[in-house]
Order: C-alpha cells, then structure tokens, then sequence
C-alpha cells in the first residue's frame, strides 16, 4: 500500500464531479501531515504525475486539481471527464470535446505554413546564413 493510496480510495468513492477540501481535511484522509512545500508552492499541485507520488494518487483516482489556494489552504478535485464537459457545454460544439481528448494533441497551426516556404535543393540549413560567420567558429 503506497503513502498516498487513502487519498485516491477517498475520491474513488466520491460520486461527484468536484470534491472540495481543506488541506487539513486532506491531511485526516492521508493520516499524517502534508510536507511544508504543499504549502508553499502552487507548483507542488500540479497534475503533471512526474512531479510527485502524490500526484499520481488522485490521477489514478481520475481526478485533477483545480483552484488551488495555497494562502486560504484549500483546493478543488476535478473529474477529468469534467473537465471536457466543462469545455463542450462553454463551447456548445461536441468537436470541441473531441479535439480535448484527440491524442496526440498538436497545436491548431501545426502545419500552416506547409507549401509555402521552399528550400533550394542543395542548400545547407546546417551552415550559418552570412558566410563570414563561419570565421567565428574557427
């Protein structure tokens, strides 16, 4: 059993899309205190799970963190899938949804440009533009 595993059993439970709480209501869930740069660092809740193990509980749980405040010590979880019906009912289009959950997602301007720029054959990107630039290399 993992540190933080009471935190995603106590979400799975929740049968709502957002679960506000305390980080002292947070602390009698884990059963032992959060470290000092929970406090400290908004960065400490993000909902990347490479940043810390305990991100990895309420991900698992299918939960994110959203209006984290560390002055008041309070912060919202948030049903991931709640987060794309959020964006559908804002936008009143079901693609908007489907290009949330589209993997991998790319940036809308990837590939804009395409056709319109074209390279001399032979020509080397590798080297620097001014020929005398060359020298400061050498």
């Amino acid at each position: 059993m993992g540190k933080y595993d009471p935190l995603t059993k106590h979400l799975n439970r929740q049968n709502v899309a957002k679960v506000p709480m305390t980080f002292t209501e947070l602390e009698k869930v884990l059963g032992f205190t959060l470290p000092p740069s929970a406090r400290k660092h908004r960065a400490w809740w993000s909902n990347n799970p490479d940043n810390n193990v305990m991100t990895k509980a309420w991900v698992e749980a299918g939960y994110s963190t959203a209006d984290v405040e560390i002055e008041h010590e309070k912060l919202v979880f948030q049903k991931l899938n709640a987060v794309t019906e959020n964006l559908t009912a804002a936008s009143g289009f079901s693609e908007a949804k489907a290009a949330f959950e589209a993997k991998p997602r790319r940036h809308p301007l990837f590939g804009a440009w395409k056709g319109l720029v074209t390279i001399e054959a032979g020509y080397d990107l590798t080297q620097p533009a001014d020929p005398d630039w060359g020298d400061v290399y050498k």
